[in-house]
C-alpha cells in the first residue's frame, strides 16, 4: 500500500509499505478521507521530541473496517479513529478521560498514522460513525470538531452567550465558528481578510476584520465583552482576545502557529478580570460521540479547501502553508 513515511526530521516520502497486520484487539481500516492538521507541519519540523522514525504520518481520518479482532466492531463499519490509542485501563481511561491515558501512543507520532490507503488502529481508539454525517466532516471531527466540543463544554458554555473566535477561517476557526453557533451561542468571528469575511459571515453573527478587534467586541457587546474566545491562532491574538473577554470571562487555548515565541502574561490583568485560561488538546471517545449527535443533525457543514491525493501530499503541504486558503484540507488515499 501506498503511505507517506516520515524517515527523519523534515523529511519524509511515499512509499510502498506492506498492509498493517493486527494483534487481538486491533482493527484493520481502509481510509476514505485523511485530513491534513498543522500539528503535521510541527511534526515534520521537529517540535514533538517523541516522533519515532520512520512513522507514517496522519492522526485525522475516516474509513471502512475491512478485518477486525475487535468484538465491537465488524467489516463494513465506518469509524474514526481518535488522536491517540488508550490503553482502556488506567484511571483515566476508566473515568472516561481517555484523552489524559497515561499510556497512550499518539498517531503519526510515535505510531503509525493515517496518510495511507489502510491503517491499524486499536479499538479502543475507534468511534462509530453515525448515518447523516459525511466522511470529509467525520475525517477531522476528533481533532477539530469533538476537541473544540470539549473546550466549550470545559468552559461550560450556556446557550445565549457570547463566542469570539479567532483564525475563524482556518480548518478549526471556521469549524468552530458553526459548533458554537449551533450549541446556542452569538458567535463573532474574527479574520484579517475582507474577502475570507465574505464567506464567513454566511456562519456567523458578525465579522471583525480589525487587527485590534477587541475595542469592536467591546462595541458590539455593550462594552461589556464576550463570555468565551476560541483562539485558534495563539499568540499573534492572544493580547486581544483576553481584552476582548468580560470579567470572568473564559478563553479557551488551541492555536499555536509559532511554538518558538513566549507570551508575556501579565498576571495582574487575569487576576483582576477574573479570567479563566483553558488549555485545550484531543478529545475523549465520548466527546466525539456527543458531537457526532450534534453533527449528524446537519448542524455544522464541512468547510473543505482542497483534496489531494497520496502522490501529491507535498503540494497539500505547500496549500497548508498558504493563508489564502479556507477550511480544511483533505488527503484521498
Amino acid at each position: 500500500m501506498k503511505a507517506v513515511v516520515v524517515y527523519e526530521k523534515g523529511k519524509y516520502e511515499v512509499r510502498d509499505v506492506p498492509i498493517p497486520r493486527l494483534n487481538e484487539g486491533d482493527v484493520l481500516i481502509k481510509i476514505n478521507y485523511a485530513a491534513l492538521c498543522y500539528r503535521d507541519l510541527l511534526q515534520l519540523a521537529g517540535y514533538y521530541p517523541r516522533m519515532r522514525y520512520p512513522v507514517i504520518l496522519g492522526h485525522e481520518a475516516v474509513g471502512v473496517v475491512v478485518e477486525s479482532r475487535d468484538p465491537r466492531f465488524k467489516p463494513g463499519d465506518k469509524v474514526v479513529p481518535l488522536l491517540h490509542e488508550p490503553d482502556g485501563t488506567c484511571e483515566f481511561c476508566m473515568r472516561g478521560l481517555d484523552s489524559y491515558c497515561v499510556n497512550a501512543l499518539s498517531y503519526g507520532e510515535n505510531i503509525d498514522g493515517f496518510f495511507a490507503e489502510y491503517a491499524r488502529v486499536s479499538g479502543n481508539a475507534l468511534v462509530k460513525v453515525p448515518n447523516g454525517v459525511p466522511d470529509e466532516l467525520a475525517s477531522f471531527t476528533p481533532c477539530v470538531v469533538a476537541m473544540v466540543y470539549k473546550g466549550l463544554k470545559r468552559a461550560g458554555l450556556t446557550y445565549g452567550e457570547t463566542v469570539v473566535v479567532t483564525g475563524a477561517s482556518g480548518g478549526v476557526g471556521i469549524h468552530a465558528v458553526q459548533l458554537a453557533r449551533a450549541l446556542g451561542a452569538r458567535v463573532i468571528a474574527i479574520t484579517r481578510s475582507p474577502d475570507k469575511a465574505r464567506f464567513i459571515s454566511q456562519f456567523a453573527d458578525e465579522v471583525i476584520t480589525e487587527q485590534r478587534f477587541s475595542k469592536v467586541v467591546k462595541d458590539l457587546t455593550n462594552n461589556v465583552g464576550a463570555d468565551v474566545v476560541i483562539e485558534a491562532v495563539g499568540t499573534p491574538t492572544l493580547e486581544e482576545s483576553l481584552r476582548s473577554l468580560r470579567s470572568g470571562g473564559r478563553v479557551i487555548i488551541i492555536g499555536n502557529v509559532n511554538p518558538d515565541e513566549i507570551y508575556q502574561l501579565r498576571l495582574g490583568y487575569l487576576i483582576m478580570k477574573d479570567i479563566i485560561m483553558i488549555g485545550n488538546v484531543r478529545s475523549n471517545r465520548s466527546d466525539v460521540v456527543e458531537t457526532f449527535k450534534l453533527l449528524s443533525r446537519g448542524l455544522v457543514k464541512p468547510i473543505i479547501a482542497a483534496t489531494y491525493s497520496l502522490d501529491r501530499f507535498g503540494d497539500a503541504l505547500e496549500f497548508m502553508r498558504n493563508n489564502s486558503r479556507i477550511g480544511k484540507i483533505l488527503i484521498k488515499p
